[in-house]
């Protein structure tokens, strides 16, 4: 009985697969073990009731001019614009790695020319088609797959990261406005106690140092104000960076003059709010695809078969040749590795230790996640906590300031404590409005940590 040529051929190869592993364990995969942990220890601590369930960053900060910087970042920020070529890269490898799957067909046409013989063409079509008997190339081209989302989560995680640092770049000009503003009241209020130092002094009721103790705070505040300008303009060029403008310009930008309000996000279940971030998704696809190149690894070790059909043809023209009486063959073949140096159990080994290394950089982003949900909360209740005291501390001393003045006025008081309180009733209206940013920066941050993204 005759045997057919490809059922011996792929007989064959069942039985050298004897003879190689493929590397199928017993043993859970990582990926698998990591669907299976995500966040059955952790609990977040406990919000305030004026937390508010949102979805997406856009959310957290409601400002139709917030909005339009981050739509305008996101379209032109080069950082991120980087990011989204990768992602294009990552597709078009998966779609070459998916035309190894088909046959692949070649055409070609030549002439020959030779002393004292006519001239021939011949012509010819060939088809080759490797056979994935082993699900090697399906291996391959989920490897590529799994890569591609994660690109794309790493894609979504850089648009979230941007959209939040444009947010807080908007808050941090308006604190560094405020801190500036407050500053300049502070040197009014202090040149202000100049003039009654002079006046008093005229009248033969001060002395030249307590004017020169005047003087010397208010040229330290005049130093500060240069360097408050300088942080302000430091800022405004920051979010021209993040908005992708060269001429670092932002004239044409609104910036309020007070805080707006910024949503304090809810956390839910621990698995849910960490199973949305981006980059444990971008780690979780890459162990994946890691785990998928392993197989792929182990699989080359196995034979390979390859079917190739051919249809030739010559003639003393052109037109003769092709194909007026063709001749066509079919050849099946197995190639199997014998002999590499090692080179197959060293790829093995790499692909091994690539995909054990994704699931410790995994187990390290997970730690980090964790780390900056629980921080950001436990910074939204230090922040009220500060804001209280704070408050109230700014209230008593503007109090004693006005009295200070009185008394100084009155000749009942020192030069020294007069300028001190006043040091110390604007030193806390900057600390408030330094806090009240960092509460707000601080929310943005829980929503990036809570793995809220852009949703335009």
């Amino acid at each position: 009985m005759k045997m057919n040529l490809p059922v011996l051929t792929v007989s064959i190869a069942l039985i050298l697969s004897g003879c190689a592993s493929t590397g199928d364990t017993t043993d859970k995969a990582l990926s698998e073990r990591v669907t299976e942990e995500m966040g059955n220890t952790v609990s977040w601590l406990p919000q305030s009731d004026s937390a508010v369930r949102t979805a997406s960053l856009d959310q957290l900060l409601p400002v139709e001019a917030v909005q339009a910087l981050v739509d305008e970042a996101i379209a032109h920020n080069p950082g991120l614009q980087q990011t989204l070529i990768t992602l294009k890269q990552s597709k078009i490898r998966e779609t070459s790695a998916n035309a190894s799957r088909l046959p692949q067909a070649s055409a070609s046409l030549s002439g020959n020319n030779s002393e004292n013989t006519d001239t021939s063409y011949s012509a010819s079509v060939n088809v080759s088609w490797e056979i994935d008997i082993w699900n090697r190339i399906g291996d391959s081209v989920d490897a590529a797959a799994f890569t591609t989302r994660s690109n794309a989560a790493a894609l979504q995680s850089a648009r979230a990261t941007l959209a939040a640092s444009v947010m807080q770049g908007y808050l941090d000009i308006i604190s560094q406005q405020k801190i500036l503003d407050i500053e300049k009241k502070k040197l009014a209020a202090l040149e202000n106690s100049e003039s009654i130092i002079l006046n008093r002094y005229r009248t033969g009721l001060g002395t030249l140092a307590d004017l020169d103790t005047a003087r010397t705070s208010s040229a330290t505040s005049r130093a500060n104000i240069a360097e408050y300008e300088n942080n302000l303009a430091s800022s405004k060029r920051a979010l021209a960076v993040l908005l992708g403008r060269s001429d670092m310009s932002l004239a044409d930008v609104a910036i309020s003059e007070s805080f707006p309000d910024v949503v304090l996000p809810l956390a839910a279940l621990p698995e849910q709010d960490l199973a949305r971030r981006p980059d444990l998704m971008t780690a979780y696809y890459q162990i994946k695809a890691n785990e998928s190149s392993e197989k792929v690894a182990y699989k080359q070790l196995l034979p390979s078969l390859n079917i190739t059909a051919a249809l030739s043809d010559s003639g003393a023209t052109p037109a003769l040749s092709l194909f007026k009486d063709p001749v066509w063959s079919l050849l099946s073949s197995i190639t199997a590795p014998l002999f590499q140096g090692g080179e197959l159990r060293a790829n093995i080994a790499l692909a091994e230790l690539d995909t054990l290394n994704s699931w410790w950089n995994y187990q390290d982003t997970l730690l980090t996640a964790v780390q900056e949900v629980q921080a950001t909360l436990d910074l939204e209740n230090s922040y009220q906590r500060r804001q209280q005291h704070i408050s109230q501390a700014y209230s008593n001393s503007r109090r004693s300031q006005d009295n200070y003045t009185s008394q100084y006025r009155q000749g009942l008081s020192d030069i020294l404590d007069l300028l001190s309180v006043t040091q110390t009733t604007y030193s806390l209206e900057a600390q408030l409005v330094q806090l009240q940013r960092n509460q707000l920066s601080n929310r943005i941050d829980l929503g990036l940590a809570l793995g809220l993204g852009v949703s335009s």
